[in-house]
């Protein structure tokens, strides 16, 4: 059996954290570890987690706050598993989210998956991310709808270097995705939702603008021509408008 490692970045947690990691022990496949990795938390995060009993937790503790991507790859660092997911710390799974995704990725030989995803507000479901069944490099550049806590990578297939993410404040998963697929790499999605994405109370009109400028900074830094930049980027729009509404 596979062994799986979950990284669970966190900092000022504590309102989700519990039910965060609960998803992944109340999960129907059990050869896992959950690596945690707290960004310097100010809040009770770290307390919580640690009255959670169970000795596939491991706790990292930075003694600064040092951002999503460094600590994301403090926890690629420590993983031990034939498998590693990402599950951010106010999302959680389905019970049966790493059996489903173990088996696809096992059965097919794939090297990166991904799956459909809900979008939760106030406890209550709002929406349905449908995700495509494949995407590449070129798609991927005009579509980001790969959600961070529903990929699972083969590290059989891939290496720590492959997945670690570049430090960038914002949108480092996704340019993540984009430095595997451009190793020649498909990765392959599973139509059906295994993980909820907390909708976050801020202005939703603030979060479209920062999204939008965010992904520009990213076409920058993979170096396209302006013309591809704009194609895509409006390509990108249209995707998210459907991803969110359709």
């Amino acid at each position: 059996m596979k062994k799986v490692s979950i990284i669970i970045p966190m900092h000022n947690s504590s309102k989700h954290i519990e039910e965060c990691i609960g998803s992944v022990l109340n999960q129907t496949y059990f050869n896992i570890e959950i690596i945690v990795v707290d960004d310097n938390s100010v809040d009770n995060s770290v307390s919580i987690v640690e009255t959670m009993d169970d000795d596939r937790i491991k706790i990292i503790k930075l003694d600064q706050n040092v951002g999503a991507a460094k600590a994301r790859n403090t926890g690629i660092n420590a993983a031990t598993g034939d498998l590693i997911c990402f599950l951010d710390s106010d999302d959680y799974w389905v019970f049966d989210k790493l059996e489903k995704q173990v088996k696809f990725i096992e059965q097919n030989k794939y090297a990166f998956i991904y799956s459909d995803y809900a979008y939760l507000k106030n406890g209550e479901v709002q929406h349905i991310a449908h995700v495509p069944d494949s995407i590449n490099y070129r798609q991927a550049l005009k579509n980001t709808t790969i959600f961070t806590s529903t990929v699972m990578f083969n590290m059989e297939l891939l290496s720590k270097q492959d997945i670690y993410m570049p430090n960038v404040q914002k949108g480092q998963d996704t340019a993540t995705w984009w430095k595997v697929l451009k190793k020649g790499i498909t990765a392959h999605g599973i139509n059906e939702v295994l993980a909820y994405y907390r909708v976050g109370e801020k202005s939703l009109s603030s979060n479209k603008i920062k999204a939008l400028k965010r992904t520009w900074d990213l076409y920058n830094r993979e170096n396209l021509s302006w013309f591809k930049k704009v194609f895509c980027f409006c390509c990108y729009v249209w995707n998210a408008v459907k991803r969110r509404f359709f």
